[in-house]
């Protein structure tokens, strides 16, 4: 089923913070990725990715913007692969600020 159709019921069963997508997006990234800076593609939100929502299930993970709700980042891991999707992210930035 599409992320987009999932019920609210499904959603709210899976949905935690950003910080739960810590593991899987540490296995691209070599720093505290919860601190990344991320800015939507959708709707310009700027915010850190501990701040976005994490909808995470057995097939993978989907980090969706809290301003919009659209879809930032997709993460999907099958036999030992990992698969990142960040479409939906205009730019991202660590460090600094």
């Amino acid at each position: 089923m599409a992320d987009d159709q999932r019920t609210d019921d499904e959603q709210h069963d899976t949905k935690r913070d950003g910080n739960a997508a810590a593991g899987d997006l540490g296995m691209l990234f070599p720093f505290e990725v919860t601190t990344m800076r991320v800015t939507c593609d959708g709707c310009g939100a700027e915010g850190v990715v501990g701040e976005t929502m994490a909808y995470i299930t057995a097939i993978g993970t989907v980090i969706r913007c809290p301003s919009c709700n659209a879809v930032l980042i997709r993460v999907m891991q099958a036999r030992g692969v990992y698969r990142y999707d960040m479409r939906g992210v205009r730019h991202f930035a660590v460090g600094g600020r």
